[in-house]
């Protein structure tokens, strides 16, 4: 007989689970990734797959054991959601408590002086495409993702309508790579559609950036640790804010519903605090 706290999970939960999330208009990496860390709580069930609050601490403890922080929290963000869709939710877990990132990380934030060089080197290799790609995320902020609404139509209009996750954001976007990309277009025949496409005409993917990235890291001497797309977000989160000290308008640029994600965006590093409090003087007693 089930008891009233516990709750047996059936046989084909994780397929219809896969249908919730699409149905709630969620990414296809999230939904990828959500499924994955559910079959790891799973797992961690065994055959019985009973689930009672005692085994959900049990399992938030066992992740700890083995995972950082950060990677636990996503497991456990995916766990919540999945109660969610068994009508669970009170049995939610919570996540632990990071205090914020004051500083930014030098080993995985890309410079300027790394940024000219991958640009360089594309240059060099005559990497066209990779190269206005390379500038068109450090130069308006674009996520990989939203790159595939880089058409010839909203390149001409010079700003980038963007609807993705039920969301709805405008991109702003340089006069010189706006005139940048329409010369570009010119010269490949496109004519409308997708300016960022392969070779068969498709647009390009996550992990064919990805790739090309790497590759071009290798050569230009600049860390696989900063070599990806994100990164470069992050430096024009970093420029824009230090040349306007707007944190409002960041936030806004990047498409941020929170201020406390923005501040993460453009942090500085330990080194550039240490600079400041070096330049104070106490005085004498």
């Amino acid at each position: 007989m089930k008891r009233k706290d516990e709750c047996r999970i059936k046989c084909n939960a994780e397929k219809e689970f896969y249908s919730y999330l699409y149905e709630k208009e969620c990414a296809e990496l999230t939904i990828k990734k959500y499924c994955s860390d559910v079959q790891t709580f799973l797992n961690f069930l065994g055959e019985d797959r009973t689930v009672t609050k005692e085994k959900l601490l049990m399992y938030k403890e066992w992740l700890i054991q083995r995972y950082a922080v950060s990677s636990v929290n996503s497991m456990l963000a995916a766990i919540n959601q999945f109660l969610e869709y068994l009508g669970m939710g009170c049995w939610k877990v919570k996540r632990i408590r990071v205090q914020r990132q004051m500083f930014a990380q030098p080993e995985k934030e890309m410079t300027q002086a790394e940024y000219y060089r991958l640009v360089q080197e594309a240059k060099s290799q005559n990497k066209v495409q990779l190269l206005l790609l390379i500038e068109t995320m450090a130069g308006t902020g674009a996520r990989v993702g939203e790159l595939k609404f880089f058409t010839v139509e909203r390149i001409k209009r010079g700003q980038i309508e963007i609807h993705l996750k039920g969301k709805y954001r405008r991109i702003m976007m340089p006069c010189d790579l706006k005139m940048k990309l329409l010369a570009f277009a010119a010269k490949n025949g496109i004519s409308s559609g997708p300016v960022f496409i392969t070779k068969y005409g498709n647009p390009k993917d996550r992990s064919n950036i990805w790739s090309e990235l790497k590759a071009l890291g290798k050569k230009a001497n600049v860390s696989q640790k900063k070599v990806f797309p994100h990164n470069f977000r992050h430096l024009f989160a970093r420029n824009y804010y230090k040349m306007t000290r707007d944190l409002s308008g960041l936030a806004d640029l990047l498409g941020h519903s929170s201020l406390e994600i923005t501040r993460i965006y453009a942090a500085n590093s330990a080194k550039s605090y240490q600079r400041a409090i070096n330049r104070m003087s106490v005085g004498n007693a």
